[in-house]
Parts: structure tokens; C-alpha cells; sequence
């Protein structure tokens, strides 16, 4: 418990609440059908992408900058940050993402809003044809922000937001016509399935190939178990970090 009653582990908590309602906000908000100019898939990819790229260039340093349940899990999953963290973060940004979502629907005209532009499929997209989708989208974002933000790469690695948000940018440039990712934008129940369990079952998938297999850590199981229970504030983002 002394993990939670930290100002740092707060500013984390409270960082993962603020990036996901602005991402929410600027995502969704790109999505809008306004009458005098509907968005195309360019532009929604692009707003999208953007948006991680600069919110994990801000606060990247703070939490880790996930923004997204499904990253959020992962990197649980690949033993990088505690349980108590997973299930924090994991709720900063469930009411990140509908507070977000609330400012939207205030501040868009009625004949504007509709749905909000929330997660469904598209163009006669199955449901079993989405969770394959949502599950290789997921994948590639998730395998790319553990390779970018992995301390132990050697060399130039260039610059982890702009890679991150690229990689969303790519995501959405072929998930659009067929659904939009992240469980954090979902309307539930429905369609839960798709995309709640696609980007969580792909992420987690993208984590232990990453952590476990082509760039495992050396620790014991105490040092696992030690990581789980608890993880030191300081080490801000988790990942990243070298144990013998």
C-alpha cells in the first residue's frame, strides 16, 4: 500500500485520467460529422495519432503516458509495473475517457453530435472479422511501445512519441473502415467482445512475445512477484528497466 499513498504515484494516476479524456476528446471530436466538412479517414488517423504522439511526449515521463486500458494490462502482463498501478491507472482512464467524452457532447451542436462517433462496425464487418482487426491493430501499437521505450536498445532509437504515434496513426489508417480501436471508447454492452477482449488479448500477446521471448529480463521469481506487489514511484515509465 505504500505504493498508492505517494504524490508521485498521484501525479501518475491523475496524468493517466488528464491524457485519456484530452485523447478522447481530440479523437472523437476529429470524427464528428460536422455538415460543412465530414471527416475522412486521413484526417480521424492522423488526429488520432497526433494526439498519443504529444501526450506521450508530455506526460510520457509522469505515468508512462498508456492512455489505454489494453497497455495498461499489457505491461502488467509482462511484469513492468505493480497490480495496484494496473488497477489505478486502468480507472483514471475508464473516467478519463468519459469525462472526455461529457466535454465533447457539451461543447457540439446537437445537429453535430450524434452517436459521438463511439466504436462499431463498419461495412459489414462480422464480429469474428473485428476481434481478428482489433487483435493485430492492438499487437503492432503495443509491440511498438515497448521497443521504443526499452531502455536497454543501444544506439539512436529515435523519438518513442513520434513512433507511438505513428504507430496509432497506421492503426487507424486501416482499422476505420472497419472498427476504431481501444476498449476506453467503447459503448458497452455492446460489442464488448470485439473491442474489449481484441485489444487486451492482443496487447497481452504482443507483451509476453516481447518480455518473455525476444527480450525476456533476467529476474527470479521473487523479483517478479516483488514487482507485482509493488513498484518503486521513481521509476517512471516502469518499463525499461535492467534486473539480474
Amino acid at each position: 500500500m505504500k505504493e498508492i499513498l505517494t504524490l508521485a504515484f498521484a501525479r501518475a494516476v491523475f496524468v493517466e485520467f488528464l491524457s485519456t479524456l484530452i485523447f478522447v476528446f481530440i479523437g472523437l471530436g476529429s470524427a464528428l460529422k460536422w455538415p460543412s466538412a465530414l471527416p475522412s479517414i486521413l484526417q480521424i488517423s492522423l488526429a488520432f495519432g497526433l494526439a498519443i504522439g504529444t501526450l506521450v511526449q508530455a506526460f510520457g515521463h509522469i505515468s508512462g503516458a498508456h492512455i489505454n486500458p489494453a497497455v495498461t494490462i499489457a505491461f502488467f502482463v509482462g511484469n513492468q509495473i505493480s497490480f495496484l498501478r494496473t488497477f489505478f491507472y486502468v480507472i483514471a482512464q475508464l473516467v478519463g475517457a468519459i469525462a472526455g467524452a461529457g466535454i465533447l457532447y457539451g461543447v457540439t451542436p446537437a445537429n453535430t453530435r450524434g452517436n459521438l462517433a463511439i466504436n462499431a462496425l463498419n461495412n459489414n464487418t462480422t464480429p469474428g472479422q473485428a476481434l481478428v482487426v482489433e487483435i493485430i491493430l492492438t499487437f503492432q501499437l503495443a509491440a511498438c511501445i515497448f521497443a521504443s521505450t526499452d531502455s536497454r536498445r543501444s544506439g539512436n532509437v529515435g523519438a518513442p512519441a513520434l513512433s507511438i504515434g505513428l504507430s496509432v496513426a497506421v492503426g487507424h489508417l486501416v482499422g476505420v473502415s472497419v472498427q476504431a480501436e481501444g476498449p476506453a471508447r467503447t459503448e458497452l454492452p455492446n460489442m464488448w467482445l470485439v473491442f474489449w477482449v481484441g485489444p487486451i488479448l492482443g496487447a497481452c500477446l504482443a507483451s509476453l512475445l516481447y518480455f518473455y521471448i525476444l527480450v525476456p529480463y533476467c529476474m527470479n521469481m521473487s523479483d517478479r512477484v516483488a514487482i507485482i506487489k509493488v513498484q518503486s514511484p521513481a521509476s517512471s515509465p516502469p518499463q525499461g528497466q535492467h534486473y539480474s
